[in-house]
């Protein structure tokens, strides 16, 4: 079964005159927790939808979390730049939001669609990006660097790994006894709290 946002119409008549859908397509690489967060926020609203979720992972788990939300999900190959870029192109998304995405954006991409990719990175930019810096690679960099606190960076995607300009940042306290799965918890909450009304309030 569809999620309900997938029976939107693409037009609500509202007040006599009509407003259109904005469409969002989410890329996603592993387990999918954030995009099913977002799916969450987004099955009632009216203006705002989920087209689809892209995954370039053939094993991630993200499918069997888009299956159960009845949410489309499909693999394609990120070696080929073009498909990627050919497909968004057809699809032309208000907003594409990378939710735990690990490949680069092809420029090309990227020139498509300026100031509509963003990504949510897992610590406080400037600090702990860049290749490589993913997942508990980051959080446990954090913990070994001695940081009082931790938090989410949620910015536009450009040609470098995390150096688009910052739409929203917010932080967490460590504690001295917090290890690196319990930093990678306490950002996850903010990630789940803050991602989806970042991405509405950009859509509004």
């Amino acid at each position: 079964m569809f999620a309900k946002s997938q029976y939107l119409q693409a037009f609500f008549l509202i007040f006599g005159g009509y407003i259109m859908v904005k469409k969002i397509i989410i890329l996603a690489s592993g387990g999918g927790s954030n995009a099913e967060n977002i799916i969450h926020y987004f099955q009632k609203h009216t203006s705002i939808s989920i087209d689809r979720v892209l995954c370039n992972n053939k094993t991630a788990f993200v499918f069997e979390r888009m299956d159960n939300l009845g949410t489309p999900c499909y693999w394609f190959d990120a070696s080929k730049e073009n498909v990627i870029i050919d497909l968004l192109a057809s699809c032309q998304p208000d907003l594409i939001v990378l939710a735990g995405y690990l490949k680069k954006i092809p420029p090309q991409l990227i020139q498509l669609f300026p100031n509509k990719i963003i990504n949510i990175h897992p610590a406080l930019l400037p600090k702990f990006g860049g290749k490589g810096m993913y997942g508990m690679h980051v959080h446990k960099a954090v913990k070994e660097n001695g940081e009082l606190f931790s938090g989410i960076t949620i910015h536009y995607v450009n040609e470098h790994y995390d150096e688009g300009g910052v739409i929203f940042q917010e932080r967490v306290a460590i504690n001295s006894d917090d290890d690196p799965k319990q930093i990678a918890k306490k950002v996850q909450a903010l990630e789940y709290a803050h991602f989806p009304k970042v991405i509405e309030n950009l859509l509004s």
